[in-house]
C-alpha cells in the first residue's frame, strides 16, 4: 500500500469518502490534503466539471519511517567484582529502606545474574510497593539502577520483581497483545496501546513477531512511548 494517494470527487467529502473507502483505513489513520477545493473555482473553468482532489497520507507509514521496532541492545560483560560492589550497595539500602519503610525486617533475595543483578521479594507485607500496574515498583528499580551504576563505568540494569508481579504481569499482556490482534484482523484498523514501559512493549512485539497477520511498531518518545498494532 502506498504511503499517500490522491482521490477525486465532485466535493471534498466525496474525495475523501472515496479515498477511506478504497484503503480500508478511518479519518484517524490519515492525514487529509486538500489539493484542490471546490470553492477555488475561476471565472474561466465555472462551466467545466467540478472536481475536488485531496491526499490521503497513511500516519502509520509516515510513523514507521521514524519509529521502527525495538531492536535488543548488545550488552557488554560487566566485570564481576563491578556487579559485586554494586550488589553490596544495592543490600545496604534495601535493608534500611524496607525497614523503615514497614517497621519490620523484611527478607528478600538479591542475586548477580549474568550483567543484571535480580532483586525478588515475596513478602505479602510489602504488596504495596508493586502500585498501579507497577508503577511504584518500577520507580524503586530506577533508584536500585541509579545506587548500583553510581560510580561505576558501565550502567548495571537492576531488575525487581515483588510477589511474582513481573510474569503475572507478562502472561496479562500476552493475552491483551492476542486479543488486539484478533480485533485489529477483524476491524482492518490499527489500534495504539497506552504507553508502555521498554520491559512491556517487548512482550507485546514478542507475542505478536511471528502473526502472519499483523505487525507492531512502537512510536513516541520517553514516558509516552507505546505500540502500535496493525495489518502487515
Amino acid at each position: 500500500m502506498p504511503d499517500s494517494k490522491v482521490f477525486e470527487g465532485k466535493t471534498t467529502n466525496e474525495a475523501i469518502e472515496k479515498g477511506l473507502k478504497e484503503l480500508k483505513v478511518s479519518k484517524n489513520d490519515v492525514e487529509i490534503k486538500v489539493l484542490e477545493n471546490e470553492d477555488k473555482r475561476s471565472f474561466f473553468n465555472i462551466l467545466a466539471p467540478r472536481v475536488v482532489k485531496v491526499e490521503l497520507i497513511l500516519k502509520e507509514k509516515k510513523e514507521e519511517k521514524k519509529n521502527n521496532v525495538e531492536k535488543p541492545k548488545v550488552e557488554v560483560k560487566v566485570d564481576e567484582k563491578i556487579l559485586e560492589n554494586a550488589k553490596q550497595k544495592i543490600t545496604d539500602f534495601l535493608d534500611k529502606f524496607l525497614n523503615q519503610t514497614t517497621g519490620e525486617k523484611i527478607d528478600y533475595t538479591c542475586e548477580i545474574d549474568g550483567n543484571a543483578i535480580k532483586v525478588e521479594i515475596e513478602d505479602r507485607r510489602v504488596d504495596f510497593l508493586i502500585g498501579y500496574r507497577g508503577e511504584t515498583m518500577n520507580s524503586l528499580q530506577a533508584i536500585l539502577t541509579a545506587i548500583a551504576t553510581k560510580d561505576a563505568a558501565e550502567k548495571i540494569r537492576v531488575e525487581i520483581d515483588v510477589l511474582g508481579y513481573r510474569e503475572k504481569r507478562k502472561k496479562a499482556l500476552e493475552e491483551l497483545a492476542e486479543k488486539i490482534a484478533k480485533s485489529v484482523i477483524k476491524t482492518r484498523k490499527s489500534i495504539t496501546l497506552e504507553p508502555m514501559t521498554p520491559y512491556e512493549r517487548k512482550i507485546i512485539h514478542t507475542t505478536l513477531q511471528d502473526n502472519s497477520k499483523v505487525k507492531t511498531v512502537s512510536i513516541g518518545e520517553g514516558t509516552h512511548r507505546k505500540v502500535v498494532v496493525s495489518l502487515k
